[in-house]
């Protein structure tokens, strides 16, 4: 089956904590402060046992979607390899904004300056 038909549901089959941090850590340093950062936030979002189903399953596939190795652009192309991950992470999160909280955030931040350094 070819990525352009794939569901969202497919994408959220593709997702497993493993693999994220698996990718995460294999490829933070090419995706930038800005992919890992957002993808950390959904990360904390669903792993929080008050965010509802709904909002899990757009989170799981747009995270599942960073986990595919081959996607709409390869995450090896330069400048642009991460670009739809991004988009894709940037939609699920204005989609689950109302369940984001403070803490999510904070953890992600944690993890990102870990990670990258201060800002």
């Amino acid at each position: 089956m070819s990525n352009s038909k794939l569901t969202p549901t497919d994408y959220s089959n593709n997702y497993s904590e493993t693999g994220f941090w698996d990718k995460l850590t294999q490829f933070a340093k090419s995706a930038g402060r800005e992919v890992v950062g957002k993808a950390l936030i959904l990360f904390y979002v669903a792993s929080d046992p008050d965010t509802p189903k709904r909002a899990k399953t757009i989170i799981f596939s747009a995270l599942g979607y960073f986990i595919l190795p081959l996607d709409a652009i390869p995450d090896f192309t330069p400048i642009l390899g991460f670009s739809d991950d991004l988009g894709a992470m940037a939609l699920a999160l204005a989609t689950v904004a109302a369940h984001i909280k403070p803490e999510h955030r904070q953890a992600a931040k944690r993890k990102t300056t870990e990670w990258f350094g201060e800002a």
